[in-house]
């Protein structure tokens, strides 16, 4: 790691791959000899036009998505996807949600405005420490769609299957995407927003298959349409450049560490080094029960408040910022993100061991 940087354990925005940054200083000042900036390029110049293509080509090819769905590079993040799915996909009626953290549920609530939410589960019982299993989905036969959040950040759970659904899937998978691969096909749409694996914060990704566009509701906004979205080749107004820019540069990346099965090796080797830690501690626990663990947010406490405090500012001293947890769980998160080096997640547990002697 270069001198001066820390482990960044953050959940988004999250830790980005030194090599992309290195590169997006290098052709800061003058991207390829054009004398300026991507960030001061009209997005209608030959040059971003190069950037936009190239880009949607290598995403498609890294997630292998077939022709028979597009991708969209929209703003808004994943909360305005919140509406946008049932505008565009519930017609009024009604659709399936899975809550099984916080997002999907704020998901849910913004559905009902358009239509009838029915919940296929709730984990909130449990604290969501665990995912339910298929054979736990109560699913409506009348859905247009079931949704799901694939990654919970909070509360370090994730979906390690996909639902069997008669509707079409819907997933949020803003903060697992790229760390695995993805059977494209089963999906009606994907959203993610790209603040943990893919690039800065400002740039939302949308793969949605073609065949269940053009259904919006009539008052759906021009640039909350999939439709629209899709034939102005998500250049309806001026796109989140910069972003999509980066995005290019971590999949350039993520092909130099080979794809998204180079990825997953690495977030299962990150992931076991801490579990494993956890599971044998006398002092830490994990939050979410084997079986439903996140790779991506590994959450953590110590049972004592006080103590987990002092936990974070003992690690901060060594490096290894952010790992407080999100205000709603409260005791600490690890996030492991596809940039996160081994190192990182050794270097995270050497310090619980330290911390530990220290407390027990």
């Amino acid at each position: 790691m270069t001198e001066g940087r820390v482990y960044n354990f953050s959940a988004g925005p999250s830790v980005l791959p030194e090599p992309v940054l290195q590169r997006a200083r290098a052709e800061m000042m003058n991207y390829r000899g054009t004398g300026m900036s991507v960030m001061e390029m009209s997005h209608r110049s030959p040059a971003f036009s190069e950037i936009f293509t190239e880009t949607k080509e290598k995403f498609r090819s890294m997630l292998r998505i077939p022709d028979s769905h597009e991708i969209l590079f929209l703003q808004g993040g994943a909360t305005l996807q919140f509406a946008a799915v049932p505008m565009n996909l519930m017609e009024g009626k009604t659709a399936d949600y899975a809550v099984t953290g916080n997002f999907s549920g704020k998901a849910a609530k913004e559905a009902e405005k358009y239509g009838t939410v029915r919940l296929a589960c709730n984990t909130e019982a449990c604290g969501h420490s665990r995912i339910p299993a298929q054979e736990e989905l109560c699913l409506n036969p009348d859905a247009k769609y079931f949704y799901y959040c694939s990654n919970n950040t909070i509360y370090g759970t994730e979906w390690q299957y996909v639902p069997q659904t008669a509707a079409p899937l819907v997933c949020d998978m803003s903060s697992d995407i790229l760390s695995r691969p993805v059977d494209v096909a089963r999906y009606g749409l994907i959203f993610a927003g790209a603040q943990k694996n893919m690039a800065p914060a400002g740039l939302t990704v949308v793969i949605a298959d073609r065949s269940l566009t053009g259904r919006e509701l009539p008052y759906t906004p021009q640039i909350m349409s999939y439709k629209t979205m899709i034939e102005h080749d998500s250049l309806l107004n001026t796109p989140p450049c910069w972003c999509i820019y980066m995005l290019s540069l971590v999949l350039d990346w993520l092909q130099e560490q080979g794809g998204v099965e180079g990825m997953e090796q690495g977030k299962r080797e990150r992931a076991k080094l801490v579990y494993d830690f956890l599971d044998g501690s006398r002092l830490f626990r994990a939050h979410a029960e084997p079986g439903s663990r996140s790779d991506m947010n590994v959450t953590f406490r110590t049972g004592d408040d006080g103590l987990d405090a002092e936990f974070i500012a003992f690690a901060a001293r060594r490096g290894l910022v952010n790992l407080k947890g999100h205000k709603i769980a409260g005791g600490m998160r690890a996030s492991l993100y596809n940039a996160m080096p081994l190192e990182g997640a050794g270097e995270l547990v050497r310090t619980m061991k330290e911390f530990e002697r220290k407390h027990v």
